[in-house]
């Protein structure tokens, strides 16, 4: 598996947006659901639920919309903003990726063997 690279964006007033979010929001587009999110994600809806409402507030609108249950029960999707937020953080990652990949491939270099490393 490649070494991956992740952001984590801190804004003004310890607002932050990280690779936690993106992937819980990614999985909200991907099952619908807040609570089905935050299980791929070994997460209570709770703690969903908080970061999702984090995520509507620090934003100038909301990045999930949630729609209360029903017959059919409730659901989730993201706004139109949260999937712009999203491929905007995804290609900021890309391209960091990119600029940083001799720096990232010679720290790669100077690892120690995985089974050394466990050792230590």
């Amino acid at each position: 598996m490649p070494t991956r690279l992740t952001i984590r964006l801190d804004f003004d007033a310890g607002r932050r947006l990280g690779a936690g979010k993106i992937a819980l929001l990614e999985a909200i587009e991907k099952t619908g659901s807040i609570s089905a999110a935050g299980r791929v994600h070994a997460m209570s809806y709770r703690r969903a639920w908080l970061l999702v409402d984090e995520m509507n507030q620090i934003f100038a609108a909301p990045l999930v919309e949630a729609h209360h249950g029903g017959a059919k029960g409730g659901g989730a999707a993201l706004t139109g903003d949260g999937r712009r937020i999203v491929a905007l953080y995804r290609g900021a990652e890309a391209r960091m990726r990119t600029a940083a990949e001799s720096e990232i491939d010679a720290i790669e270099a100077m690892l120690a063997p995985p089974d050394q490393a466990l050792s230590a």
